[in-house]
């Protein structure tokens, strides 16, 4: 009931063993089959973070604006990668819980996290194709979705909740 999704960060990485850590709480979600349709990419590195937000930038003159912009992925120092396999029907589905479990497991160290879906469109652009290359996924796997982590820089409130979606059905 604590997490929230975190867009301001502390300039420092999250610490690698730290990231282990959450990364060994990701892979072992439940998953269909034990088919373990994911792969993950993980980059702390300034020169990977600082250069795709650089085109994203340039595509995006915008986004440079917002003095408080630092990078495409809400500012956060590490981020975490995830392709699936769209060959099996359930692959999105233990992504989703990989990353659940992550961002879980990453809120009980202290760490802050945000999904994000929009860096991955501009990844699949031809304008990064080139940085999506580097990530090195498996051919057939398909970039799905990316999620921020770092030392919070913020702690915001909760967003009310719609409870009315949740029905008992007797």
């Amino acid at each position: 009931m604590e997490r929230r999704s975190i867009r301001q960060y502390k300039p420092q990485a999250v610490n690698r063993d730290t990231m282990q850590t959450i990364l060994t709480c990701g892979i072992n979600a439940p998953n269909g089959m034990n088919r373990q349709s994911w792969e993950v990419r993980v980059t702390d590195n300034p020169n990977f973070i600082d250069g795709v937000t650089e085109l994203y930038k340039r595509a995006n003159p915008q986004a440079a604006e917002d003095p408080s912009f630092k990078n495409m992925f809400r500012n956060a120092p590490t981020v975490v990668f995830i392709a699936n396999d769209p060959s099996y029907e359930c692959s999105q589905i233990d992504c989703g819980l990989l990353g659940g479990n992550m961002i879980l497991a990453a809120q009980s160290m202290g760490i802050g996290s945000c999904c994000l879906g929009g860096p991955v469109r501009f990844l699949k652009s031809p304008e990064a194709a080139d940085y999506l290359k580097k990530l090195n996924f498996s051919e057939g796997y398909e970039l799905l979705y990316c999620i921020a982590f770092g030392y919070p820089d913020e702690a915001p409130a909760a967003k009310p909740r719609n409870a009315g979606k949740v029905q008992f059905i007797d």
